[in-house]
């Protein structure tokens, strides 16, 4: 899935993963907090648990996020 956010910015949600953000300048993380982007595509966290945050850095794929993933 892809949306525009506004002209020249893209967002798409990785299935259990990051968001990948294409053509952004800043991300606003969710205290209101900017951070400048240093290149074109970033991918920022939607898990909660990433170390860098707000960037992935590939937690999800060690943690659990459906609870049929759970033991």
């Amino acid at each position: 899935m892809s949306r525009s956010t506004r002209p020249g910015v893209s967002v798409e949600l990785c299935p259990d993963g990051p968001l990948l953000v294409r053509g952004a300048d800043v991300v606003r993380d969710a205290d209101g907090i900017e951070h400048a982007t240093t290149r074109p595509v970033v991918a920022v966290c939607t898990c909660g648990m990433s170390g860098r945050a707000p960037w992935c850095d590939g937690t999800h794929k060690v943690v659990p996020t459906r609870p049929e993933q759970r033991r």
